[in-house]
């Protein structure tokens, strides 16, 4: 291109969800949340806890940092502007040929309150990492350090694990994985929430008493969808 763009681009306008919002998704399981969003919503499969040993779930505003492969500029400015709650996203294009973040970067998100950090790149410092004891998700593990060259854009969105996530939507991480709720969804999703809870708790009492029936298999071989052959 004929003009460079800036190093970096930071937005801090997007809309924020309630605090009530983010309350209500706390300790819900992410399959819940998968399953009040017609079964998607999730990061890919790679995107996965990064250790056993920190918290297990975790709930906050998404914070977008979108930079380059093996770049970070944008997840630095991330943490320049982060609000406490918020849910650090660094996207860097699924690149895992070198960190994300470390042991201290990961201390200075901790120090300003973040809920979390998640990454389609990998990580390092694994026990530095557990020692601060930040809950986070990435793609893997591999010490290389990033660049800080740019560009790199703040509090805008990224597509991250085959789902664009938006600063401003909420992220719900737990050990299955990493669920994005997109800003205008939250009331919906929230709503949805209920019948779900009640349908797994339905479910689990039928289970633990000793059924294994499917009611809807017996269904389709009674009405003809479904056949049985030798």
């Amino acid at each position: 291109m004929i003009h460079e763009p800036p190093r970096l681009t930071i937005r801090t306008g997007f809309a924020r969800p309630t605090s009530a919002q983010i309350r209500a998704f706390r300790d819900v399981p992410t399959g819940f949340i998968c399953d009040a969003m017609q079964g998607r919503s999730a990061l890919a499969t790679e995107i996965a806890p990064l250790s056993p040993n920190l918290p297990a779930h975790a709930v906050g505003t998404a914070l977008v940092a979108d930079n380059g492969p093996e770049e970070i500029l944008a997840t630095m400015g991330a943490l320049h502007v982060m609000q406490a709650g918020d849910f650090i996203v660094s996207a860097v294009r699924g690149c895992t040929q070198c960190s994300a973040a470390g042991d201290q970067f990961m201390g200075m998100l901790n120090n300003k309150g973040a809920a979390g950090f998640v990454t389609d790149g990998a990580m390092r410092d694994l026990e530095g990492i557990e020692e601060v004891g930040l809950p986070a998700w990435c793609a893997g593990l591999n010490p290389n350090s990033p660049f800080s060259n740019g560009p790199g854009y703040v509090g805008f969105g990224a597509v991250v694990g085959g789902q664009m996530v938006n600063s401003g939507d909420i992220l719900v991480g737990d050990s299955n994985g990493v669920v994005v709720v997109p800003h205008a969804q939250i009331d919906a999703v929230i709503a949805a929430l209920e019948a779900v809870k009640e349908a797994e708790i339905t479910l689990e009492a039928k289970v633990k008493a000793g059924g294994a029936d499917m009611p809807a298999i017996a269904q389709m071989l009674a009405d003809g969808t479904a056949v049985m052959v030798d």
